[in-house]
């Protein structure tokens, strides 16, 4: 809903793209491909292959949730802890998404000035404190209906831009694609000594990193709570499917021009050097100065913000919704809309600053690894229990509980024990090395954990199993009767 009118799919579709694709084609298809070649292409194909994960979800989640993931379990599992768990789940992922998206506002617009004379890490934290400032602002001022407007603005521009520098690349290279894809390679321009960009290096670690990556994209995009909120904003079932199908169609549009991008990012000491400040940039040696480099600027802000404006309501609606006392929940059902709103706005404040501070004292903070770490918690711990619930007869209480906490533990303490985190000369603490374990992103080990922990959560507690809530369940998802 936005302001009370249910939105069309077609917009609703274009919505999502904007939430969802601005970091991701801009950082984390582009830049994979133009540091790692053909490698990087399984990025813009994880891209795609998120969508249907989506609408196998879309109109089920439409029909059963209300406003958070804690009421779509819920529906099912009426304890506490349940919406508890759900809760902080969703926060945390929402935060690390968010700042994933300064971060990226950041590292992209510091390249820009790089022929102006401007101070790089001045435009760094000017770009990251920007960008917040922009989301807080659509979600203080506007709620729903302007993160909308944002998100819808965001797919035009990240559309039209697209197209603005698909178009030079492949006439600069004879408009002939294969020739472009054969200059790619199957290494790229290589990524910087030290990289923490998945798939960098060489043996099995670097390959089951990138697929590790590509696996959190894939499973994790159904999980995010902005994504799921969004399936919500449409009148029907039906319209929720097709919002995905209209993203789908999208994503399809720009995935090629991402491909197209990677390799024609053609200056290596520019591509090398966003590689350490956590991506690439696509054309930056191509981009002329003056007018250009302004519009490029705006867009990268504009983008970012729809993107972040998206998860911090997103975080601000489930930590008034899910994590407040009974007490207080119990004694604001009395009080007006606007209460809940200004409950919402202050929690919106403190995440855009939590967010903030996670990512200006960083630096240069790896955009790719806090996108992927967000990505990675909601393959592992969101999507494993949304699937149970859903689908499974006999998943438990205990079993979301596990299921939540165990993939949101297990994702958590596996990065710390990173080489993205220290051992390295681009990891966050390169003067420490405390990394047990290879991989940057633990998609490949905390995925079959998070669903492990459900069916073993389950299968411990079967005096738990509540075959009148999964029937109530069942009808509201394939019904939506009842569903608010």
């Amino acid at each position: 809903m936005t302001g009370g009118r249910p939105l069309p799919a077609g917009r609703n579709g274009l919505a999502l793209v904007g939430a969802q694709l601005p970091a991701a084609v801009l950082l984390g298809a582009a830049g994979p491909v133009a540091l790692r070649g053909h490698d990087g292409m399984l990025h813009c194909a994880a891209l795609l292959a998120a969508w249907p994960v989506v609408l196998l979800i879309a109109e089920l989640v439409r029909n059963r949730g209300r406003r958070t993931l804690a009421d779509v379990l819920t529906v099912r599992t009426r304890r506490r802890p349940v919406r508890i768990a759900a809760g902080i789940s969703s926060v945390a992922v929402s935060v690390l998404y968010l700042a994933a998206q300064l971060a990226a506002a950041g590292s992209l617009a510091a390249l820009l000035p790089s022929g102006t004379g401007a101070d790089g890490a001045v435009v760094r934290g000017c770009a990251v404190a920007a960008a917040g400032a922009l989301a807080a602002l659509c979600v203080l001022q506007g709620g729903m209906r302007a993160v909308t407007r944002l998100q819808l603005a965001a797919a035009v521009l990240l559309t039209a831009g697209a197209l603005a520098l698909v178009s030079p690349v492949l006439l600069g290279h004879g408009a002939d694609p294969a020739a472009l894809l054969a200059e790619a390679g199957p290494g790229g321009s290589g990524p910087a000594p030290g990289s923490p960009v998945p798939g960098a290096g060489q043996g099995w670690a670097a390959r089951l990193d990138l697929a590790g990556l590509t696996l959190a994209l894939v499973l994790g995009t159904a999980g995010l709570p902005h994504v799921l909120a969004r399936l919500r904003t449409v009148p029907t079932a039906r319209a929720a499917r097709h919002s995905v199908v209209w993203a789908a169609g999208l994503t399809g549009l720009l995935v090629p021009a991402a491909v197209v991008l990677g390799p024609g990012a053609a200056a290596p000491e520019a591509v090398r050097a966003a590689a350490g400040a956590g991506g690439a940039a696509p054309g930056t040696g191509t981009l002329p100065s003056g007018p250009v480099v302004a519009a490029v600027a705006a867009a990268v802000l504009v983008t970012a913000s729809a993107a972040a404006a998206g998860a911090l309501l997103a975080a601000a609606v489930s930590a008034v919704h899910d994590l407040r006392g009974p007490a207080v929940r119990h004694r604001d059902r009395d009080r007006p809309p606007r209460s809940d709103a200004a409950a919402v706005r202050r929690a919106a404040v403190a995440v855009v600053a939590a967010a903030v501070a996670l990512v200006l004292p960083a630096g240069a903070p790896d955009a790719l690894l806090l996108a992927g770490t967000a990505f990675a918690v909601a393959a592992s711990a969101h999507l494993p229990v949304l699937l149970y619930s859903l689908f499974w007869r006999r998943f438990t209480a205990r079993g979301a509980l596990w299921t939540l906490y165990g993939g949101l533990a297990s994702v958590v303490l596996l990065t710390l024990l990173s080489p993205a985190v220290s051992g390295g000369p681009q990891a966050l603490l390169p003067e420490r090395d405390f990394a047990l374990f290879p991989l940057s992103n633990p998609a490949p080990v905390s995925v079959p954990l998070g669903f492990l922990a459900g069916w073993l959560g389950s299968r411990l507690s079967p005096g738990q199993v509540d075959a009148t809530g999964h029937a109530r369940a069942e009808v509201l998802a394939l019904t939506g009767a009842g569903a608010r």
